[in-house]
């Protein structure tokens, strides 16, 4: 049975049912938040995060946590949202919680109280804007999030294997906000208090929507943005389906158009409608972003939760200090959602959460984290603004560190410095690791990390060893992860500790066929990694690495790029990072047979893989053919993911 919160604990909360509304005093809520994740009161929560700045705005919120999209029902209990319903499937993209990179059904969900499962459903910003539409027909609906965000133009999507049309299809949400949504989010809040309609938020920043088949493209609102007012059109969603060469370059397109300072609106068309994209959101100022992360978050679950939230376990003592992420890293979408521009918190801003969190009665005595998307980007920027304003480059590291880049550690180490010196702070740690190329630029810096900041393990992401990968990857050459390792070694001997990288790196990723996974084997092999886990490649909408995945080019230069198509090819790639496991014998061996590496099998000490295969390879390929026996027909056995819409039940 969940606990019933006291009044004291309802009203801290935003309320989640009638009777902690009516336990504020509210008869009716402005908007209410559909959220595929629970109720976290914490800044890392994009629900409570904007629920809070709505809030602080003198609105009335409230938030439908996980509600069963199975009827509109759960969609009534709050009544109707006075301006709009705000939905989004979470802090994650929900075909990505659900399943693996190989479609298989995870067995955990980290948003959700005891790691459930089947809490959202399948394509969930889809399905939750359908249910608010049955629920009150004629309350807008905006929909945003991560989901939302990077499916706003026609993608390819891993699940189904196709490309599929712009979310403001499927979902027929009034609007989308993609990006970071807070000043997003308060400016339809606005306009909507001030007696206009949704289509009056048309013109806003970060706002995408589909015109109806005899509207108009209006006027580009030329004051409103810094760019050269035009309206580029990308290739309609019938074209990119059909013709992957369409599709490379409307990638190329969206990804150049991302600077805030210098992006111009798109189109695309669907059929006999237009889909609109405005210009991203602009970055926001340090004391912005300082007003929304000192809003008075509880920092804990939602009372009503009797066991724990995994994801709230994990950054439950962590600080966020900055967002955005200048790498472009072409697998990763934290740029086409955060932006490219670092925007970064006051050093007191973050004490105050520092401190906060060290007053905490359940606090161990250790900040578990110090950072963001990167953690030692922090206040890095481009010393010339003017130059900032006009640039279109992808990447401020890739192929070299910008020569107009501010790479000063300075104010990281000092915040440290403050951090770790804080009544009642232990150790403060930085888990949400470092950018290597950066970190060799400050000798200080690295020290100081070494000395003070690595609880035993420091995470990395080198990601690959080859250098043509690691070109389609933007990322530097191994020779300087074998850098950084020496002088990360070097420093923490003369700490006096004994601590160690823990290196990332991805297999199935557009670049890497059997050569390549090989040549990251033998590097594993002779510097002694032993990778327990493997980041496996998943293709997600919008990334430049899924649009090479897709087409088999890479969208920046339209050159041919090899890719891992067939799920038992990405299990083979797996292997090979992972040759040292017994139980891997046999793709190993068939990998390195067929590419004519023999001369890594055997028992020298360069070899990968013994001569004959161990009894657990035995035993493990006997498992696979029982299993492959009893598996129905399907994705490799799994359940496959729900791509159709919910059924339209009314009750």
């Amino acid at each position: 049975m969940a606990i019933i919160p006291g009044p004291a604990e309802v009203q801290s909360y935003l309320p989640t049912n009638e009777e902690e509304m009516r336990a504020r005093g509210w008869d009716e809520l402005d908007v209410i938040f559909v959220s595929g994740d629970a109720y976290v009161d914490h800044p890392s929560f994009a629900a409570a995060l904007l629920g809070r700045v709505l809030e602080a705005k003198g609105l009335r919120v409230g938030i439908l946590a996980q509600p069963d999209w199975r009827s509109a029902k759960a969609f009534r209990s709050l009544g109707p949202p006075r301006l709009f319903f705000a939905v989004s499937a979470g802090n994650m993209d929900s075909m990505i919680n659900h399943y693996t990179a190989n479609r298989k059904r995870r067995n955990q969900d980290a948003y959700s109280p005891g790691g459930a499962i089947e809490t959202r459903p399948d394509r969930a910003t889809n399905v939750y804007t359908q249910r608010c539409r049955e629920a009150f027909p004629g309350i807008p609906v905006v929909a945003g999030g991560v989901e939302a965000s990077l499916r706003r133009v026609a993608h390819y999507d891993w699940w189904s294997d196709n490309v599929r049309p712009s979310i403001l299809t499927s979902s027929k949400a009034d609007l989308v906000g993609y990006g970071m949504g807070e000043e997003f989010i308060v400016q339809v809040a606005e306009v909507l208090s001030a007696g206009g309609n949704i289509k009056d938020c048309r013109s806003l920043r970060g706002a995408a929507y589909l015109l109806g088949a005899k509207e108009e493209l209006p006027e580009h609102p030329l004051d409103e943005y810094r760019g050269d007012g035009r309206t580029i059109e990308l290739p309609s969603f019938e074209e990119v389906m059909d013709n992957k060469l369409s599709f490379a370059k409307a990638t190329r397109r969206i990804h150049l158009e991302t600077n805030p300072h210098n992006a111009r609106r798109m189109v695309q068309r669907h059929g006999d409608r237009l889909a609109v994209i405005n210009p991203p959101t602009l970055p926001l100022s340090k004391g912005r972003l300082d007003e929304i992360y000192d809003l008075p978050y509880q920092r804990q679950p939602h009372p009503s939760y009797q066991e724990e939230v995994p994801a709230f376990t994990m950054i439950r003592d962590s600080v966020t200090i900055m967002r955005g992420c200048f790498g472009g890293c072409p697998f990763c979408s934290i740029t086409l959602h955060q932006g490219r521009t670092i925007q970064s918190r006051s050093e007191n801003s973050i004490m105050a959460e520092v401190q906060k969190t060290a007053r905490a009665r359940d606090f161990k005595g250790t900040i578990s984290d110090l950072g963001g998307p990167t953690a030692n980007m922090y206040r890095m920027h481009c010393t010339k603004p003017e130059v900032e304003q006009i640039c279109r480059r992808l990447s401020c590291v890739d192929p070299t560190i910008c020569k107009l880049l501010s790479t000063d550690h300075g104010p990281t180490r000092h915040l440290m410095s403050r951090a770790r010196n804080t009544e009642g702070v232990k150790r403060v740690h930085i888990a949400s690791g470092i950018r290597m190329d950066l970190a060799q630029s400050d000798d200080a810096y690295l020290e100081e990390l070494a000395t003070h900041h690595v609880g035993g393990h420091l995470k990395v992401a080198p990601e690959h060893a080859s250098p043509k990968v690691l070109k389609l990857m933007k990322k530097p050459a191994v020779d300087d992860f074998d850098g950084f390792a020496e002088r990360f070694a070097a420093a923490s001997k003369r700490a006096g500790k004994e601590q160690y990288l823990v290196p990332y790196f991805i297999s199935g990723h557009p670049g890497t066929g059997p050569e390549e996974m090989i040549e990251l084997a033998e590097f594993l092999k002779a510097r002694g990694y032993k990778p327990r886990q493997v980041q496996e490649f998943i293709p997600a909408p919008m990334d430049i690495a899924t649009c090479m995945h897709y087409t088999g080019l890479d969208p920046m230069t339209l050159k041919p790029v090899k890719t891992v198509q067939r799920l038992r090819d990405r299990r083979v790639q797996k292997a090979l990072m992972q040759f040292f496991e017994p139980s891997n014998w046999f793709l190993v061996h068939e990998a390195l047979t067929a590419a004519g590496r023999e001369d890594l099998i055997g028992k020298q000490a360069k070899c990968l893989i013994p001569p004959n295969p161990p009894p657990e390879a035995l035993a493990a390929r006997k498992s696979a053919k029982h299993k492959e026996g009893k598996a129905k027909p399907g994705l490799s056995g799994a359940k496959k993911p729900n791509t159709k819409q919910a059924p339209n039940r009314r009750k």
